[in-house]
């Protein structure tokens, strides 16, 4: 397999630094920008993240024209947070109503595209510990310089946090590379090429993101990339290096419900898109154990594979976005 899309489309964030550059290609082509976080129970790093953008992106430099939060139902005070410094804070409950409610990032981030306006939107996680605003011009570079490249994926090296300055230098990314890369090697193998498939941070047109289905879970990554794939192929992907990212550690109970739902994910998508023939339902609970009192009790896990559809098709999206465009 040839390997030139690695070559050609893998970007590092230092070759956008240039700012002035970016917004001066951001007013050529008549752009507008969104910032969307998705959050859960983010106060102890949204601010941050909402200050550094905003100082950086809208005020020293007019890259970015909104940041929006669209929240899963925080009990903590992620939303005075939020306002506290200038973004514009969202139930994800209170979006479209009509349309019911669930939790999950993919979720928020279906409903970010309609609460917000830009003809680009970054989504990022609100728990990145090391926030800088390469993570948001890194990956604007390649859409705003380019005419063929419509959607970017973040990669890093990925240390994990084992408490307050305390971090190993390796050990991230367990996921990708027990999961989804092997499936990936077995059905798709030039789509190894791309370093984190399912890093947290990417930014695409709306022409893209309006028109994929978005699972509410955790498999919204993996389906990103094998639709648009399908749809478009990969040259309309880039990947940008933005160095290191710090994030919070998860249990390996919890990466084996992550790994769980992507591989559903995986398979569902290849079953619609008539790649493989499932002789046999899937089930929906995942079945893991804890040991409690010398006894291994079962605990299930439930998932059903919920998404949503594309967002073009939603009448009161196509409402509000294409009449009179």
């Amino acid at each position: 397999m040839a390997y030139d899309w690695l070559k050609n489309n893998t970007f590092h964030h230092s070759e956008f630094a240039d700012l002035e550059r970016l917004v001066e290609a951001k007013q050529d082509k008549n752009l507008k920008i969104s910032l969307c976080l998705p959050t859960l129970n983010e106060e102890k790093t949204i601010a941050k993240e909402i200050l550094i953008m905003k100082s950086e992106l809208m005020n020293r430099f007019p890259l970015i024209d909104e940041i929006v939060v669209v929240d899963s139902g925080s009990t903590d005070r992620t939303r005075e947070a939020a306002e506290a410094y200038g973004a514009r804070f969202y139930p994800a409950a209170d979006i479209l109503p009509d349309t019911g409610n669930f939790m999950g990032k993919g979720e928020n981030l279906w409903k970010g595209l309609y609460i917000t306006q830009g003809d680009i939107i970054i989504y990022l996680d609100a728990d990145i510990k090391n926030i800088h605003h390469r993570f948001a011009y890194g990956l604007l570079g390649p859409l705003l310089l380019t005419d063929q490249i419509k959607y970017v994926k973040a990669f890093y090296d990925r240390p994990i946090a084992l408490g307050k300055n305390k971090l190993r230098s390796t050990g991230g990314g367990r996921v990708t590379e027990l999961v989804i890369r092997p499936l990936f090697s077995l059905f798709l193998p030039e789509l190894t090429q791309i370093i984190q498939p399912l890093s947290g941070e990417y930014a695409g047109f709306r022409g893209i993101l309006e028109n994929i289905p978005f699972p509410i879970g955790y498999g919204v990554e993996t389906s990103m990339i094998l639709d648009i794939y399908t749809k478009w192929g990969l040259e309309v992907m880039a990947q940008t290096d933005l160095d290191r990212r710090i994030h919070r550690n998860q249990a390996t109970l919890a990466l084996g419900r992550m790994a769980f739902v992507i591989m559903k994910t995986f398979i569902n998508r290849k079953v619609k898109l008539g790649l493989i023939d499932l002789k046999k339902q899937m089930f929906d609970e995942m079945i893991q154990y804890n040991h409690v009192e010398n006894e291994y009790q079962p605990v299930t896990y439930k998932m059903e594979g919920l998404e949503r559809p594309p967002m073009i098709e939603v009448p009161a999206y196509r409402e509000k976005f294409v009449r009179g465009n």
